[in-house]
């Protein structure tokens, strides 16, 4: 699978609920390399399984001043999220081209699993913590223009549908 076979805004994986992973073997891994090759032809710095048209709950991510690997998330779940809050703007792979703006708290408590099923905590803030609460939402069917403002959504959705018909499709 490469860049092009994303899936992008419309495709209905997107708004739906992901599963948690139950086996953790080398299907699984599979398709951690997978969604890793594809995050990073798309030249992002995270992605989610139903992103490649996956309905388990995996997520992978970097920041972009790391070069070596990915962090890799199995059923990541968001324990504490700080008050302080942070509007930055945020783009998708699955909605290309497009940013908005979008609050999210500066600083959060993720638990997950690793590959082989072990249980980890992280303590993430700024662009990690962004970037995770990000892909979470992914797994729960949610995307970014649904944390966006009325305004932010409207201009957004403008945007897209000029290049739709600017592109011809």
């Amino acid at each position: 699978m490469s860049v092009e076979q994303l899936r992008t805004i419309g495709d209905p994986v997107l708004r739906q609920y992901a599963r948690p992973v139950a086996v953790f073997d080398e299907k699984l891994e599979h398709l951690v390399q997978l969604m890793e090759r594809v995050m990073e032809e798309g030249d992002g710095v995270g992605l989610a399984a139903n992103q490649v048209g996956v309905l388990s709950r995996v997520i992978v991510w970097r920041l972009p001043e790391e070069e070596d690997g990915c962090h890799i998330f199995v059923n990541p779940e968001i324990m504490e999220a700080s008050e302080s809050c942070c509007t930055d703007r945020e783009g998708c792979l699955s909605i290309p081209g497009i940013t908005v703006e979008v609050t999210r708290a500066e600083e959060v408590v993720v638990r997950a699993q690793d590959l082989k099923g072990q249980e980890f905590s992280a303590r993430l803030s700024g662009l990690a913590a962004r970037i995770v609460q990000h892909e979470i939402d992914h797994l729960d069917g949610r995307l970014v223009l649904d944390r966006a403002s009325p305004e932010e959504r409207r201009r957004a959705l403008k945007e897209l549908r000029e290049r739709l018909v600017a592109s011809g499709t």
